[in-house]
């Protein structure tokens, strides 16, 4: 039996899914809810995923529909609470409250296209990987 990973998806790789249905991203968001993946989530983090989705028409999609995927992210997810806050830490500060979703929940990865923004994220025992990189360990792509 494989094992069922936790994963964090930061914003970009949320957004990228939205822009395009040729990549790797969509492909992954496109697997969340079909037993492949645990995807963990905050409230900091869907407000994020909504304002940058709905941000100056970055993505072709109306509200709506936008609204749909985040609520079946919601209806899919489970929600960890954040008990600790390491800010700042990383670089970026809106990148912070992903590291503290990712260390609250235990998940192996936060799936990211901007790893470099998460340089010390070993020291949590938390991976990085790119979107293909995911879906490459758990078979999804060869």
């Amino acid at each position: 039996m494989k094992p069922k990973y936790k994963i964090v998806i930061d914003t970009n790789v949320f957004i990228s899914a939205l822009i395009s249905k040729l990549g790797v991203s969509y492909k992954l968001v496109r697997m969340i809810g079909k037993g492949e993946f645990d995807i963990f989530i905050s409230v900091p983090l869907i407000f994020e995923y909504e304002d940058v989705a709905k941000r100056n028409n970055l993505v072709d999609l109306n509200n709506e529909a936008v609204d749909d995927i985040i609520n079946y992210i919601c209806l899919i997810g489970i929600e960890a609470e954040i008990f600790y806050l390491w800010r700042p830490f990383l670089t970026d500060p809106k990148d912070d409250f992903v590291l503290e979703l990712a260390f609250n929940s235990n998940a192996d990865y936060i799936i990211t296209y901007n790893k470099k923004d998460f340089r010390k994220v070993d020291q949590f025992g938390i991976k990085l990987l790119f979107p293909g990189e995911f879906l490459k360990l758990i078979g999804g792509i060869s």
